[in-house]
């Protein structure tokens, strides 16, 4: 009888050639659902660093100019047929019309002291930059100088200008005078900023998690966000009305987008606030995660842009502790 057992089969190789190995297999693909992408904050982002277009932005601008006109003149016309008719109900009118064009005239006169304000910060920080770059000490005293006059009046920041004032005289370089106007003044306002950035990266995870209906995690999204930076602008001192909390939103969202910071690119959202495990259980969790940890990378970008003083080194928030804070544990 033959023997019918199968043996393993030999192939040589050429001499210098190398057979295939586990190493070169391609990677097994992983089932289950797609990662999240954080898509709320994704179209955000979008939204925010879109440039505006040339031609809508004049049709606004003439529609504006054009319901203004025909306001006014209707306006115009009803005071002066009034007070034709009857003189009472004529100077009423008119005393309610000069109510209103004073109000939107405080308004205005709030949203240019805004505008002022963040063109404060803005220049602070540009020439406390260029101190450090040039090595400047009298520069960098005239930036201290402005720093304790910025927060002149705040009862947070007395102890830590008072301080500045004594310690001050013993820095005899750019460096370390500035480090201790940072270590001394924005040091607890550095603290309240990263207390509102884990408020509003927990608000906008557990809404996107919890909350089913369609398009509430990108209205939730843009109204923390919103909110978030003109807080941070806030409690540095660049207190913005309307129009200038959209303008610094827009910059920060730009600033975003250009430096790729709100792509999904590395394993941040897996590694520390468990993204990846969470989508595994629930698409809306995972999604909430992601959403929470852009928010707080935008909460970071506004800190950079309102920042007085830039960050020293070894000063700048960590956004992996930053996230962990804000979101490890929230949906345990």
């Amino acid at each position: 009888m033959s023997d019918t057992r199968k043996t393993p089969v030999v192939i040589d190789l050429e001499p210098g050639e190398e057979g295939p190995s586990p190493a070169s297999a391609p990677p097994v693909p992983e089932l289950g659902p797609p990662p999240p992408t954080g898509a709320a904050m994704q179209t955000i982002a979008r939204l925010g660093a879109r440039k505006p277009n040339r031609v809508a932005k004049v049709f606004w601008w003439a529609l504006t100019g054009l319901v203004g006109m025909v306001v006014s003149l209707a306006a115009w016309d009803y005071v002066t047929g009034l007070l034709s008719r009857n003189p009472v109900l004529g100077w009423t009118a008119t005393g309610l019309v000069a109510l209103v064009l004073g109000a939107l005239l405080l308004i205005c006169l709030r949203e240019l002291a805004a505008f002022s304000r963040l063109r404060r910060l803005d220049g602070l920080q540009r020439d406390a930059e260029a101190a450090l770059a040039a090595q400047d000490l009298t520069a960098a005293r005239a930036v201290t100088d402005r720093l304790i006059a910025l927060y002149k009046g705040r009862e947070d920041t007395r102890w830590g200008r008072e301080r500045l004032a004594e310690r001050r005289g013993d820095a005899f370089d750019a460096d370390t005078l500035l480090t201790l106007a940072e270590d001394e003044v924005l040091l607890p306002l550095d603290a309240a900023v990263r207390a509102e950035i884990e408020a509003a990266a927990r608000q906008v995870a557990t809404v996107t998690a919890i909350v089913p209906l369609a398009l509430a995690d990108v209205v939730t999204a843009l109204t923390s966000n919103l909110r978030m930076i003109r807080r941070i602008a806030e409690i540095y001192g660049g207190r913005a009305g309307t129009f200038g909390s959209w303008r610094l939103t827009r910059t920060v969202l730009t600033h975003l987008v250009a430096t790729g910071a709100v792509a999904i690119g590395d394993d941040l959202i897996g590694s520390v606030a468990g993204g990846g495990v969470l989508s595994k259980v629930s698409r809306r969790f995972g999604e909430g995660v992601v959403n929470g940890a852009l928010t707080a990378r935008v909460g970071i970008a506004a800190m950079e842009v309102c920042r007085p003083i830039p960050f020293g080194p070894g000063k700048r928030p960590s956004v992996t502790g930053l996230v962990k804070r804000a979101l490890t544990g929230l949906f345990g």
